[in-house]
């Protein structure tokens, strides 16, 4: 409804009639539909929701989305449902109007109207600007050429997306967060990337010298070129950009470059408006501009000669505006900002003052072979700036010293060492260490979320992981500071915390167990049915549950259920692992570890062929080809296929290896024929999905040289039989199998082995290895199942070898035929992340 001026000549009559249809509240005009405008209305909603009367206006055509997550978007790792902070109900359910896609291009104070980009005219009582900021492009020759981008937004990303499917080389300006995130992404696609920097040290406004050549090596080491101390002179190419040219002479070919060098506030609606415009638009404690009915909150603004580019401050200022607008007093006295931060995957940290002036002292650790570094800089024993790297997870707790100014004379021995150490000299429970922290303690940085309000939040009766993200937004973007809330939650609740099985994802308020219990009683035969028949929330799910539910459907309806490709992760979509790089690793399957001079001279074809850059023998007895590139692996399968090999599923949830040693044939200790049995096991299961990848090993006596013993099914040669070992992990967190019994025979030792991975494929969660499901049910549980209750013993193993007709086709051999021939529709990695 728009707003309707009063009349004062109206009779009393008219009035009466005209009132039931007025919405008498002040109407606020919110400019922006990014983080800072949201925020601030959300703030406000929270204060006094029925005060005002809203609406906004996007320069998107979409809803309010989280712009710190575009990064994990054009990485892969996420869609763009999953970094949406306000969905469509949210407007909805509050009465706000938005008007997405259609910018505000001039205010009229005057008036007190504004104009939008379709000539659309509306008036206000109260104006709220938050256009954010605007990508800094270096004015070179070249800088307008197709192809030639920023990385802020959306259409961004979509832009790149499509540079990195149809191939070639990318350059990105700009060494900072930004540049990175999108040379890790590009990266990822696919793309060789070089990025260009005109300083000498990477992100110099978050690291010093030592953490800049750190994440530069780090960088370097995964496939990128690194150019510091480089100045770009110009761009080239005819009709669309083709290269850089630096002032030193290098060209530096490239079919897309982005510019990343840095923003600026975006004041020229200010500005046109004669509003006063500094850096930013000048704001005072409560973001009132030199107009008291005009307001301004986020990257547009400055307040006190600052103006300030992280959340963490732009959500301090939304505080204080929606004060100010519901009269009440408290106003934004400025911030003290740190910078935590994962770039590219790598854990950087940074606060305060690093430059080390006139009476400061570096207190430094450095252990360059775990790529940790931290350093702590000190000035009359107090923290005025760390730097750490690698390492972050003393991060809050330095800023909160340095906050506080509080005096680290008591502890300066082991104040480099963390929190745990400083404190007492030994290791410190991590609830003990975030109890410690002071109430202002910054939690959540994505979202500017304090201690202090988690715990008001969990005291307000959240008492899960997901029930507090859904209340204050702690732990709802990236996830890093999951860990410090779960604690909160322990310190605050103890046993109260919420416990049983988390649901699947946001989709639901199914947990996986009730899914699959769902799927089987309901007989449902698709993704979408149970989506339909369990109430999703979002109508095509996530990345978190589409592959489960295409697990659970496939373990439950073999033969019926048709594998849906496009819900499962980028790995097992392309039967390739993704590299860091972009490129692929392809794994032929070795039977036992066996293999003969037709596959040898096939592998050493497809190397040659394809100019692979390294070939590795695996821990799990096989080669590993590295350095395939995307267009190339349906012709790589197509070779190695001729020869006779099918896929080693070392990309799967599936079975991975069967590891053997040479037995009794060959070995003075062996006792049996393990060998063999290994090949004869690996050919009965191989091809089966699992919950989590999976796997065998055969030793041929006790001595163990396969490591039976710590694979997820492991088969241990005696004089007399066979011993049965299961639940072993040898990753992490290292677990030694359980003892499931001894057998006589060959035979039973392959249904034994047949009937507990049915058990497993049947009753695990989705990414649940067998080692926490055996932690989980308890080994006394699987054994009842196994090996007392022979009749279930033989249903299982009977379920498996049935699904097994099913899921042997080799997925090599199906590309080579041309079942798939759409190279582009059917290995496309975009919409389910690789791990």
């Amino acid at each position: 409804m728009e707003f309707q001026v009063k009349d004062e000549n109206r009779t009393e009559a008219q009035a009466d009639i005209l009132m039931p249809f007025e919405d008498v509240r002040e109407h606020l005009v919110v400019v922006g539909n990014g983080m800072a405008g949201c925020r601030a209305i959300e703030e406000l909603l929270a204060r006094d929701a029925g005060r005002y009367r809203v609406t906004i206006f996007g320069a998107e055509p979409y809803v309010n989305y989280n712009r710190i997550m575009l990064s994990p978007v054009l990485a892969g790792e996420k869609t763009f449902e999953q970094i949406v902070i306000n969905d469509r109900k949210w407007y909805d359910d509050n009465g706000i109007d938005l008007i997405a896609g259609d910018p505000v291009t001039m205010i009229d104070r005057a008036a007190k109207t504004v104009t939008s980009q379709s000539g659309r005219t509306m008036g206000y009582d109260k104006l709220l600007i938050a256009t954010g900021s605007d990508p800094f492009i270096i004015p070179v020759p070249g800088k307008d050429l197709p192809g030639v981008i920023s990385f802020r937004d959306m259409k961004d990303v979509d832009t790149m997306l499509a540079a990195a499917d149809a191939g070639g080389d990318a350059v990105v300006i700009g060494g900072g967060l930004l540049g990175l995130e999108a040379a890790h992404g590009l990266t990822l696609r696919g793309m060789k990337v070089t990025v260009i920097h005109l300083m000498d040290t990477l992100m110099e406004r978050q690291l010093d010298e030592a953490a800049g050549w750190l994440l530069k090596s780090a960088l370097e080491a995964r496939g990128q070129t690194i150019l510091t101390g480089a100045n770009t002179e110009a761009i080239y190419g005819e009709g669309k950009v083709e290269g850089v040219r630096l002032k030193d002479g290098r060209e530096i070919p490239a079919s897309l470059v982005v510019m990343a060098v840095g923003i600026r506030p975006a004041t020229a609606l200010a500005r046109d408006a004669g509003l006063e415009v500094n850096r930013g638009i000048k704001v005072d404690d409560h973001m009132v501009t030199s107009d008291p009915d005009v307001l301004a909150v986020g990257e547009c603004v400055e307040h006190d000669g600052n103006v300030y580019g992280l959340v963490a401050p732009l959500w301090d200022m939304c505080r204080s505006l929606a004060d100010g607008l519901t009269g009440q007093h408290s106003g934004y006295k400025g911030s003290v900002t740190s910078t935590k931060l994962k770039v590219a995957g790598l854990d950087v940290f940074s606060a305060g003052d690093f430059s080390g002036g006139a009476g400061c002292e570096d207190i430094v650790l450095r252990d360059a072979s775990r790529g940790i570094y931290k350093r702590v800089v000190v000035k009359d024993d107090r923290i005025v700036g760390a730097v750490l790297y690698g390492d972050t997870a003393d991060g809050g707790w330095y800023f909160d010293l340095l906050k506080r100014g509080a005096t680290i004379a008591d502890m300066r021995d082991l104040l480099i060492f963390g929190q745990s150490y400083a404190a007492g000299g030994g290791a410190l429970d991590p609830k003990t260490a975030v109890a410690a922290l002071s109430d202002d303690a910054e939690i959540c940085g994505c979202n500017g979320v304090s201690k202090g309000q988690v715990v008001a939040c969990i005291e307000k009766g959240a008492c899960s992981l997901d029930a507090v993200r859904a209340g204050c937004k702690a732990s709802a973007s990236c996830g890093s500071c999951t860990g410090l809330v779960e604690n909160l939650l322990a310190v605050v609740l103890g046993d109260d915390v919420q416990s049983g099985p988390r649901t699947m994802c946001k989709c639901t308020s199914f947990g996986h167990d009730d899914v699959r219990r769902e799927i089987v009683a309901q007989g449902m035969r698709s993704i979408p049915e149970v989506m339909h028949k369990l109430h999703w929330s979002t109508p095509d799910g996530c990345s978190s549950c589409r592959p489960a539910l295409n697990y659970y459907l496939l373990c439950a309806l073999p033969g019926e259920y048709q594998d849906d490709q496009q819900s499962r992760f980028v790995n097992e979509r392309m039967h390739a692992n993704i590299q860091k790089d972009g490129t692929y690793s392809v794994v032929p399957r070795m039977w036992g570890g066996l293999t003969n001079p037709r596959e040898l001279r096939a592998i050493a074809d497809v190397v040659e062929k394809f100019n692979a850059p390294m070939v590795k023998v695996t821990g799990g007895q096989r080669l590993d080809i590295f350095g395939i590139r995307k267009e190339d692996l349906p012709a790589v399968w197509a070779d190695l296929n001729a020869a006779g090999m099918v896929s080693g599923h070392a990309y799967g949830k599936s079975l991975r290896t069967v590891k053997t040693c040479v037995g009794s044939e060959w070995c003075r200790f062996g006792t049996q024929d393990s060998t063999g049995l290994g090949v004869r096991i690996e050919r009965m299961t191989w091809g089966s999905w699992m919950p989590h990848k999976f796997k065998i090993a055969v030793s041929g006596c006790p001595r163990n040289c396969a490591e039976a013993t710590i694979k997820d099914f492991g088969v241990v040669c005696v004089d007399s039989g066979y011993e049965l070992h299961i639940g072993g992990n040898g990753g992490i967190h290292v677990r030694a199998t359980d003892l499931l019994c001894k057998v006589a025979t060959e035979q039973e030792a392959m249904d034994y082995c047949a009937a507990f991975t049915q058990l497993y494929r049947e009753e695990a969660r989705y990414l649940e290895r067998t080692a926490p499901w055996i932690e989980r049910v308890g080994v006394d549980y699987v054994k009842r199942r196994i090996v007392e209750d022979e009749a279930g013993r033989e249903a299982l193993r009977a379920r498996f070898l049935f699904s097994q007709q099913f899921m042997q086709d080799d997925p090599w051999a199906q590309r080579a035929a041309g079942a798939n021939s759409d190279l582009h529709q059917h290995l496309d990695p975009i919409s389910i992340a690789a791990e």
